[in-house]
């Protein structure tokens, strides 16, 4: 059997495909030649329209020799046109907030699909759409050229090769990785995978990776590769430790509204006590690195209390400013 080919649903080709829709659905037996006219457009292209149709959109499209033009054989809607209004403006809605991973092919490709299912009703959500918004934020520089070739060795599970500065290396160190998962951490774009010389699971930034290659050699990806389960239960973004901690902090101030407000972990407990001004949460996560941050934010009103040696961290953190302030 000859595999049919893939084609991709475009804006232009949407709209073609929308307007054959209603001619057929109106029984005006319209003919190929008629339509090509009326879109201003090839007869090869209306016929490869009417088997996309056909084929794809599983259309009940029949031909009447007599009348030598199209019908449908029962009754039929095309299915992108039984979206409810509520669904395209909550997808229309999706659209804005992905404006946040601007810059990447991804976004591209998402935004192209919304606007293609979206295009047949998105009249009328314009008004309610303009009162959804995305705060102008930071959002990291990106090569499209390595994020696209990284796109494709992900999809052909293929390692890489690329140069990358992290935080901690003196200039750039060359790496072999097995990529798992893309990351998208506000407005920030992280690799996460198998790095070979390290035999261990690492997380690369995005905009640091340069001179990306895709290599031969195909791997298997993991069972268990996702990452949010190597956070121990913490919801701190885009960072891990090889080992789950539990932490106590107390938070003071306007900062205790804003402990009540989120879910910071899986398992977080929240304690009150009023009487002395304070509210403590309880939770597990291997992300110290960030916790720290996030403790630091608050300045003083919060103070880490469990474990020992994440207050330590945090007490020369505050120390190493307090040299600054004093000048020594």
């Amino acid at each position: 059997m000859k595999k049919k080919p893939n084609r991709a649903i475009t804006h232009q080709m949407l709209e073609r495909l929308t307007y054959i829709h209603n001619r057929i659905k109106a029984e005006c037996f319209p003919k190929t030649s008629e339509l090509a006219k009326e879109l201003e457009c090839s007869v090869p292209t209306i016929s490869r329209d009417i088997t996309f149709l056909r084929d794809r959109f599983n259309a009940p499209i029949e031909y009447n020799p007599q009348k030598k033009g199209f019908y449908y054989s029962e009754k039929y809607e095309m299915p992108i046109q039984n979206i409810s209004q509520k669904d395209v403006t909550a997808l229309v809605a999706a659209k804005t907030l992905l404006q946040q991973y601007q810059g990447t092919p991804i976004y591209k490709e998402l935004v192209a699909a919304i606007d293609v299912i979206t295009f047949p009703q998105r009249q009328g959500t314009g008004a309610f759409i303009d009162r959804i918004a995305v705060p102008p934020m930071p959002y990291a520089i990106i090569d499209e050229a390595v994020f696209t070739a990284l796109y494709q060795a992900m999809i052909q599970n293929r390692t890489i090769e690329f140069d990358y500065c992290g935080v901690l290396d003196r200039g750039k160190v060359h790496r072999r990785v097995r990529p798992y998962q893309l990351l998208f951490d506000d407005g920030r774009y992280f690799l996460f995978g198998y790095a070979e010389e390290r035999q261990a699971e690492r997380l690369f930034y995005i905009p640091r990776i340069e001179h990306l290659c895709t290599t031969d050699e195909l791997f298997t990806l993991p069972e268990n590769y996702d990452f949010i389960s190597r956070c121990g239960g913490g919801r701190f973004g885009s960072f891990m430790e090889p080992e789950t901690v539990t932490y106590r902090i107390a938070f003071y101030g306007e900062s205790r509204l804003a402990i009540k407000d989120s879910v910071w972990a899986d398992n977080q407990k929240i304690t009150e006590y009023d009487e002395e001004g304070k509210t403590e949460i309880v939770f597990s996560a291997a992300q110290g690195y960030r916790i720290l941050k996030w403790v630091l934010s608050h300045g003083s009103n919060a103070q880490p209390l469990e474990p020992e040696d994440f207050v330590q961290d945090w007490q020369a953190e505050i120390r190493a400013m307090l040299r600054w302030i004093s000048g020594v």
